[in-house]
């Protein structure tokens, strides 16, 4: 998926077919939110003024590059965690032991499914912490771009949950349901608090004329 073009992605992602998807967009964007990051790392890189962090700035843009990787394969990790719900959505249950075959390999499927957003969640939030640095200890030249990465970080992060929500409302274990579910709040709670004062403070700085 991630060797096809911006323009075949979106247009794949408009049609009926099962992949990818919404889980698939979110890691995409994810990957977006923190190349941007890493940009305005990058253009911090080398500028007197901000020699006292180069340690740091070099440190953050190596995670950062390092994220933005695990990211774009989580493009595809997303797909191929989808398909066995699919098919298991399609599975016959007439029969006794057909809808305990279903049943089966729905809850399986079900959970496999919202590992990835579970998973994708923890890492969106590392991102935001990242652009927390780079907004304090980035070129301010590129402050902007800092804002614009952790929305893009922040709206990933709440679709995850949204698709964490999807898969373990359909799950009959419901304890496991609920560990996915309290988990992955605590994680957007955290996460966005974080992104909206990042955003407040950027705003903040482009305001100051």
């Amino acid at each position: 998926m991630l060797e096809k073009t911006c323009i075949q992605f979106s247009s794949e992602l408009a049609t009926r077919a099962p992949v990818p998807g919404g889980g698939s967009a979110i890691a995409y964007v994810s990957a977006l939110g923190i190349a941007l990051g890493n940009m305005v790392g990058a253009l911090t890189v080398g500028k007197k003024k901000y020699h006292d962090h180069q340690d740091e700035i070099n440190a953050l843009n190596l995670r950062s590059q390092s994220l933005r990787l695990e990211f774009e394969k989580m493009v595809q990790a997303d797909m191929d965690a989808f398909l066995p719900l699919s098919r298991a959505y399609g599975l016959p249950s007439e029969t006794i032991d057909e809808k305990k075959i279903k049943d089966e390999a729905m809850e399986m499927a079900l959970f496999e499914a919202a590992k990835i957003p579970m998973m994708l969640s923890k890492l969106v939030l590392e991102a935001i912490k990242i652009h927390e640095r780079y907004s304090k200890i980035g070129t301010a030249i590129a402050i902007s771009d800092v804002g614009t990465g952790v929305l893009l970080c922040k709206s990933a992060l709440q679709s995850a949950q949204l698709n964490v929500l999807i898969n373990t409302k359909m799950m009959k274990r419901r304890d496991v349901a609920f560990e996915f579910d309290k988990e992955v709040e605590g994680v957007v709670l955290q996460g966005c608090k974080m992104a909206d004062e990042i955003y407040t403070a950027v705003m903040s700085q482009l305001q100051d004329k």
